[in-house]
C-alpha cells in the first residue's frame, strides 16, 4: 500500500481535544455495538435485534445488526484507542446517520420521545474526529511519527 497513503490516514493535526472526545464516544460506541452483538449491558443479541432492525424495514435484520453492531463495536473501540481514527469515524458517523433517519428522526428532536439528539451528537463527534485525526495519546499518532 501507498507509504504517503498510510501516512495520511494515520497523521492528526489535534490535540487534547480529540483525545477527550475520543476515549468516552469510543466507549458508549462500543458498549452500544456489544449490545447488539453479545446482547451485553441489557441488549438483544444479533437474533433480538436483526429482528427488531427486519420489523422497522432495515432488511436483512440480522445482517442490518450485524454491520451496526460491528460498526459501533469494532469502531469504537478504535476509536476509544486511537487506532485507525479516520476510517473507524467514517463508519460509526455513517452508522449514527442511519440511526438517525432511520429510526429516530420522526420522533423529534428529543431522547425523551426516543428522537435522535444522542445519534446525532455521536455523529458530530465521528465527523469532528474523521476531520482531524486521533489526537494525543493514540496509537495513529505514535504510529504516525515512526
Amino acid at each position: 500500500m501507498n507509504n504517503q497513503f498510510i501516512q495520511k490516514v494515520l497523521s492528526t493535526n489535534a490535540g487534547w481535544a480529540a483525545f477527550v472526545l475520543r476515549v468516552p464516544v469510543g466507549l458508549v460506541l462500543a458498549a452500544h455495538g456489544a449490545q447488539k452483538l453479545f446482547g451485553w449491558f441489557g441488549g438483544y443479541g444479533l437474533e433480538g435485534t436483526g429482528q427488531w432492525m427486519g420489523s422497522i424495514g432495515l432488511e436483512p435484520g440480522y445482517i442490518m445488526a450485524l454491520l451496526a453492531g460491528s460498526a459501533e463495536f469494532f469502531g469504537g473501540l478504535a476509536l476509544a484507542v486511537g487506532l485507525l481514527t479516520r476510517p473507524a469515524a467514517i463508519v460509526t458517523a455513517f452508522t449514527m446517520l442511519v440511526a438517525v433517519f432511520a429510526v429516530h428522526f420522526e420522533n423529534g428532536l428529543f431522547m425523551a420521545n426516543n428522537g435522535y439528539e444522542y445519534a446525532l451528537v455521536l455523529f458530530v463527534v465521528s465527523v469532528a474526529l474523521a476531520i482531524q485525526g486521533a489526537g494525543n495519546l493514540s496509537v495513529d499518532k505514535a504510529l504516525s511519527e515512526k
